[in-house]
């Protein structure tokens, strides 16, 4: 490990939906971005002029003088555009992947790590750093706590935390944001069919979320599921027949929350098998 110098100059390779804010948060903390990279002339072009700094399209342009360059692209990519520029031995490289390991970067410098930012994000929404949570990982001490000094200009929330933890909470993240998101799509859907408008449950949904920031969200469950609610749960599977795909993860999800309960509670309370073998007697 040969680095010694502070980070002062940064190039960011990426111009998406997370290299977007994070340029921003970082060139509102006082960094120098030089130069920006994206396979699009015109994208890059767009954030560096919001970031005073160049634009390229080009791995081969790439400013060769930059103290950090922060690899914030697709996880499917980075194998790709690592092998397509190189770096000298006192800069840094980090990625900003929850779910890939820092060692992917071993072989492309002496000093790199991870700057993952723990946060959904769209390149058009302006978004605030300060309390996202910034999971920090480096290849020595030395490394890590440069990346601990910028990271705690952006964010009140800053920890380290090595890949495999990482991958854990990026997991869970998926649990809690994706599919809960996607969730809202099927609920949109049905609605749209009936003639109804999303905008009625947009109340429903910020209450929810609301509940999780103080409590377990195992304590404020609610639903026909976490009530054993036999005939409500029967009456929304016939509704949904018409969208088998969505019947399939209704019942999964209502057999999961009712197992859920059933952890503590005896006797053991009615799951699918449960249900079939009783419309089989009726």
């Amino acid at each position: 490990m040969t680095r010694k110098k502070n980070i002062k100059k940064i190039v960011l390779i990426g111009a998406g939906n997370v290299a977007t804010p994070l340029g921003r948060a970082i060139h509102s903390g006082g960094y120098i971005i030089s130069q920006v990279w994206s396979r699009s002339e015109e994208t890059a072009a767009s954030l560096a002029n919001e970031l005073d700094a160049s634009s390229c399209n080009s791995l081969a342009k790439l400013d060769q003088n930059a103290d950090l360059y922060i690899l914030s692209v697709p996880d499917h990519a980075i194998d790709s555009i690592l092998s397509q520029f190189d770096l000298k031995n006192d800069q840094m490289l980090v990625h900003t992947s929850g779910s890939l390991a820092m060692s992917v970067l071993k072989n492309k410098t002496a000093n790199y790590g991870v700057f993952y930012p723990l946060q959904t994000f769209s390149k058009e929404k302006q978004l605030g750093f300060a309390n996202i949570p910034l999971l920090l990982e480096a290849d020595s001490e030395v490394n890590l706590h440069l990346l601990f000094e910028m990271a705690n200009k952006l964010s009140t929330s800053v920890t380290a935390i090595d890949s495999e933890k990482r991958k854990i909470l990026h997991l869970a993240a998926v649990f809690a944001c994706n599919f809960p998101n996607f969730l809202y799509s099927v609920a949109e859907e049905i609605l749209i069919d009936k003639g109804l408008p999303f905008d009625l449950l947009r109340p429903l949904i910020i209450e929810t979320a609301s509940k999780i920031i103080e409590t377990s969200p195992g304590d404020v469950q609610t639903g026909p599921a976490i009530r054993n609610d036999q005939k409500t749960i029967a009456e929304h599977l016939r509704m949904l027949e018409g969208y088998p795909g969505y019947m399939s993860v209704y019942e999964l999800l209502s057999d999961l929350i009712i197992n859920f309960r059933a952890k503590s509670q005896e006797p053991r309370i009615k799951t699918k098998e449960q249900r079939l073998k009783n419309e089989a007697k009726s």
